[in-house]
């Protein structure tokens, strides 16, 4: 059943500090994640297995009429680990350079906010109050974390910074959409999108040196010890955004 235009409360977040700190902790629990998983299980398994839970939680997701943080951020989370999968089968299963994956998941991001721009003629987050804006929200989602993946690997082993060096260099660049919408006045959807792309290989990148071995640059803590602490970190995390939410007078 189709909705009218305006039948949904906003389906996303209210983009504050802990918004922020909770998506860099989905993207490093993702990334460390998806790496337990791949040697734990068969990789065969567990990827459409992942994959059917990612669906499932979109389909809930959806189907809410409102923004409900725990379900919210589930997703979030499933999205993720699903993305990073998607793109360690393109370099692994596939054998996909990492600076090919990079440029066909910036085309395909490209091409989704072309046509979403297109046919909703907005993408601003503060607008998804629609099943189909949300749906392109979604695919956005996904594009960005299967991207950022894609980039952190590009510049952690084909350019040769290491993890850390990656995860540096992703926050000076994450700084910039920051600065010059505080300071310049860059267009807040840019500015929204560009922080959130980046969000992902720089999550990911401080999430793979303190897991990986120190023969690799790492703390070697472990896939997942990490992964661990990040899920109980972003947990904490939802527990306060659920509060907050609480907390505010309904429209």
């Amino acid at each position: 059943m189709t909705l009218p235009a305006r039948t949904l409360a906003s389906k996303v977040p209210e983009i504050t500090v802990a918004f922020w700190v909770t998506k860099v902790l989905t993207t490093g629990m993702g990334e460390t994640t998806s790496d337990y998983f791949a040697v734990a299980f068969d990789p065969v398994v567990v990827v459409p297995l992942t994959g059917l839970a990612l669906v499932a939680a979109l389909v809930v997701q959806v189907r809410s009429r409102a923004y409900t943080p725990w379900l919210y951020w589930l997703t979030v989370v499933l999205v993720s680990v699903f993305g990073t999968m998607a793109a360690d089968v393109a370099h692994v299963g596939f054998g996909v350079p990492y600076l090919v994956s990079t440029l066909v998941f910036a085309v395909v991001l490209a091409v989704v906010f072309v046509v979403w721009r297109r046919v909703e003629g907005t993408l601003s987050i503060h607008s998804i109050t629609t099943r189909r804006r949300e749906l392109f929200y979604w695919i956005t989602v996904l594009a960005t974390f299967a991207l950022g993946t894609a980039a952190g690997d590009l510049t952690a082993t084909v350019f040769d910074l290491g993890y850390l060096g990656s995860g540096i260099l992703f926050a000076v660049i994450i700084a910039i959409p920051a600065v010059a919408y505080a300071r310049f006045g860059m267009n807040p959807v840019l500015a929204f999108w560009f922080a959130y792309v980046v969000t992902r290989p720089l999550g990911a990148s401080f999430a793979d040196w303190m897991a990986v071995p120190p023969a690799r640059g790492g703390l070697g803590l472990g896939t997942g010890p990490v992964s661990l602490v990040l899920l109980a970190l972003i947990a904490v995390c939802v527990l306060y955004l659920t509060s907050r939410k609480s907390r505010q007078p309904s429209s």
